[in-house]
């Protein structure tokens, strides 16, 4: 969340308009709900279909079983291909935290927000918690900030490509 308000403040600043799915690491599902990934994950479909943006970016943190794997990485969805460019873009743009990650952006047909979204929309995993180094990394301000600018900055890319 911390890397995704900063992302919106940069966007913001460069005159660029932002819409947030959510504000709080809240998921977005009513109080007494037995499916609450569910109803979270049609209800940021809902909001990013209702906005019809140029480009949707959902931010994580990924995770593996062996700590040595690392890097960060962009999906999209694999019969896209106004969101193959332009997760090839942000993946570019997003070298300037690890210049040895040599990971590539990825299509892939069975998440849900990318399946059911209208808007190219891409997950962007700014590193793997499950590698202590890169969690010591992601937890820091410092950081984020340069996750946040690069993402921006693939942003901007991928705006200027569909102009």
């Amino acid at each position: 969340m911390q890397i995704a308000k900063k992302v919106e403040k940069l966007l913001k600043e460069k005159n660029i308009s932002c819409k947030m799915t959510r504000t709080k690491d809240t998921l977005l599902a009513s109080e007494g709900s037995k499916q609450k990934k569910i109803e979270d994950m049609k209800e940021r479909v809902r909001i990013i279909n209702e906005t019809k943006p140029i480009i949707a970016v959902s931010i994580h943190q990924n995770s593996y079983t062996e700590e040595a794997i690392k890097g960060a990485q962009v999906f999209y969805y694999e019969h896209s291909k106004e969101g193959e460019k332009m997760a090839k873009q942000i993946q570019s743009a997003l070298k300037v935290l690890d210049e040895t990650n040599r990971r590539e952006a990825k299509a892939n047909d069975t998440y849900y927000l990318l399946k059911k979204t209208e808007a190219p929309t891409l997950i962007v995993e700014c590193g793997f918690l499950s590698n202590r180094e890169e969690a010591e990394k992601l937890s820091t301000d410092e950081y984020q900030n340069e996750a946040a600018k690069a993402i921006v900055e693939g942003i901007q890319q991928c705006i200027a490509l569909v102009k």
